[in-house]
């Protein structure tokens, strides 16, 4: 029986990785899949992860019918056997039904990678449509660490180096906003709502604040 799986997990806890090692498991028992991928940080129609490996993918727009496109790979006399998605949390809730009709009517296996919240700890819609919908949500195992060495569990936005909590739901990081660079950063809820940072923290240890007195 073919599924719909979310693999979830905050930045740097190897989702990318995952991504590519399950579409190499999967080709290499000569199964024949398509990989796609949206806002992903080495540019347009690429995955990459943090480790060092990339590879090519087709890049996801808000015009992506998935549907269609395996209807036309179909036709071209292409078998689809399985769906790679990489940064799920930028698909749009209408886009993850896409994936979960392909999954129940035409029996094709779908495994998406994503986080499920942003830099303001709200549910992506893509990411929250994934949960109402997969048949299976996987936390990856490897687990992400805040700079002060507990569970990373929130994912952070700074913007020339001052965590922030407003501002545009998508944008990509390790860009340049007027004279300010937009970066992320994982957290432990602590530290995310207290907005300390792995700089911050810096700071205040050089100021001669202890630990005990962060605010």
């Amino acid at each position: 029986m073919a599924e719909l799986v979310f693999f979830s997990g905050t930045m740097d806890s190897g989702k990318s990785t995952l991504a590519l090692q399950t579409d190499y498991n999967h080709a290499a028992r000569g199964r024949t899949g398509l990989v796609f991928t949206r806002h992903d940080r080495a540019g347009a129609a690429r995955i990459s992860s943090r480790l060092g490996l990339e590879t090519g993918a087709r890049e996801v727009d808000d015009e992506t019918d998935f549907w269609q496109v395996v209807a036309q790979e179909r036709h071209g006399g292409r078998l689809v056997d399985y769906i790679v998605c990489d940064e799920a949390q930028f698909y749009s809730p209408e886009q993850v039904e896409q994936l979960a009709r392909l999954v129940d009517e035409v029996e094709i296996d779908v495994f998406a990678f994503g986080i499920t919240s942003d830099f303001r700890t709200r549910l992506f819609p893509g990411s929250a449509r994934l949960i109402e919908l997969a048949d299976r949500t996987e936390i990856l195992q490897v687990q992400a660490l805040c700079w002060c060495g507990r569970r990373a569990t929130h994912n952070a936005r700074t913007v020339g180096g001052a965590m922030v909590v407003e501002g545009e739901q998508v944008v990509v990081g390790d860009t340049a906003t007027s004279e300010a660079v937009v970066a992320y950063e994982v957290l432990c809820r602590r530290h995310h709502m207290r907005r300390m940072t792995a700089d911050a923290a810096r700071q205040r240890a050089s100021a001669g604040e202890s630990r005990l007195d962060l605010p």
